[in-house]
């Protein structure tokens, strides 16, 4: 059932649904546009909002049918929904559909940290990556700030090893997909050096 399971995840995920979505709905090929990324956020930059809001959902929502029904319907243990969750996320990283050349995940980790029970994990990894939003201009850095701040808190909190473990697997992935932009250091904001700059006239 977990090996059905995971398979199932995995081509859920690999489905280019935000591709298919700028294709059907805008008549445009989304990876012409910016990073070339085949995810919601081209889709966004190739003109359609509705469109865009779509491709996110699906983008989201395939991360957690399999999951949830790991844990919830069939009663697996938490360890093994989270392995279909990897899988999930793996798929649309590596989508065979695409020759190997996925999305950047961020959007399917959401839904399937959505899926899973512990939802503080989901909290905390949505948290720090909102902090990144305000602070970091490095798109790659900000959304590495959410798998290692929910390191951090599940090494605070003590909580269980194996969503230490899940979140180590899901951090491999989002660095592997974003190397080549981490290879920049991250930079703060300009407003927020702006902001410094005055507190300290202020002082």
């Amino acid at each position: 059932m977990v090996v059905l399971l995971a398979l199932a995840a995995f081509w859920l995920g690999a489905c280019p649904f935000s591709l298919w979505v700028g294709r059907w709905f805008l008549g445009k090929d989304i990876r012409d546009y910016a990073d070339g990324n085949p995810g919601a956020a081209n889709v966004f930059r190739a003109g359609g909002r509705k469109s865009g809001f779509l491709a996110l959902v699906l983008d989201i929502a395939k991360g957690m049918p399999l999951v949830f029904l790991a844990h919830a319907f069939f009663g697996l243990a938490e360890p093994l929904a989270m392995l279909v969750g990897i899988c999930a996320i793996a798929g649309h990283s590596f989508s065979p559909l695409l020759r190997l050349r996925g999305g950047k995940a961020i959007a399917v980790t959401f839904g399937v940290l959505m899926a899973l029970p512990q939802h503080e994990v989901l909290f905390t990894f949505a948290a720090f990556m909102l902090l990144g939003f305000f602070f970091i201009e490095n798109n790659a850095w900000i959304v590495m700030l959410g798998p290692v701040g929910s390191l951090a808190y599940l090494a605070v909190t003590g909580m269980d090893f194996w969503y230490s473990l899940f979140m180590m697997g899901v951090l491999m992935l989002l660095v592997i997909k974003h190397f080549n932009e981490l290879k920049t250091i991250p930079r703060p904001k300009v407003r927020v050096i702006a902001w410094l700059q005055s507190r300290r006239r202020v002082i």
